[in-house]
């Protein structure tokens, strides 16, 4: 039962992760720019917080799903408006030497830069709280077990789409000249800072 568990907790995951929207592109980005391991590490700080929200959902903490639906304009203004300062400086960010792509100092801020921005959208954990019911997975009967087992291939799934993708966009890297990827950036910060301001303008309806 635990592996069963744990499967489609990987399943989940990994669906989750893989449609490709401002955290896809901004780790295509940053791996264009600073390399495989900075995008990875991009992407582990989204399946971090896609591992919270499974948690919350497989726990079916119904306090938790509450809280977040009422604040949930406070984090969209707070994840809009920092989708807008993440664009702008993908936007003005000038490509690195492929030979400095070694120096890891600002893998915490790209761990942490993901991870807040998926954690501030409450949306996440209401999706996963219906493709848990959807599952059958809504509950796991107090089994605190199963529901770690569960969380655990959530992250595990997630994670798996971003070292592919990072990998995927790592073996291409070669292939771009400075000027490719300043154009990269350029066109990645307008699309990032469009999601931005989409969520902006969604606070008003």
């Amino acid at each position: 039962m635990e592996v069963d568990f744990f499967v489609r907790g990987s399943v989940i995951g990994f669906s989750i992760a893989a449609p490709v929207g401002p955290i896809g592109i901004l780790c295509i980005q940053r791996t264009l720019n600073q390399g495989s391991f900075y995008g990875f590490v991009s992407g582990l700080g989204a399946a971090t917080a896609d591992g919270c929200y499974g948690l919350i959902a497989a726990f079916s903490l119904t306090a938790a799903l509450n809280i977040l639906s009422e604040i949930r304009i406070w984090f969209s203004l707070i994840g809009g408006l920092y989708l807008v300062f993440l664009g702008i400086k993908a936007f003005r960010m000038v490509p690195e030497s492929k030979h400095n792509s070694s120096k890891y100092s600002g893998l915490v801020s790209s761990y942490i830069s993901t991870y807040f921005l998926t954690l501030t959208n409450p949306m996440t954990v209401l999706s996963f709280a219906a493709i848990f019911a959807g599952f059958g997975l809504g509950k796991t009967g107090g089994n605190y077990t199963d529901a770690g087992v569960l969380v655990a291939g959530v992250f595990i799934g997630s994670a798996i789409w971003w070292f592919v993708l990072s990998g995927v966009t790592g073996l291409i890297r070669q292939r771009f000249t400075p000027l490719h990827i300043r154009w990269v950036n350029r066109i990645s910060g307008c699309i990032i800072t469009g999601f931005g301001l989409y969520v902006l303008t969604g606070l008003s309806r």
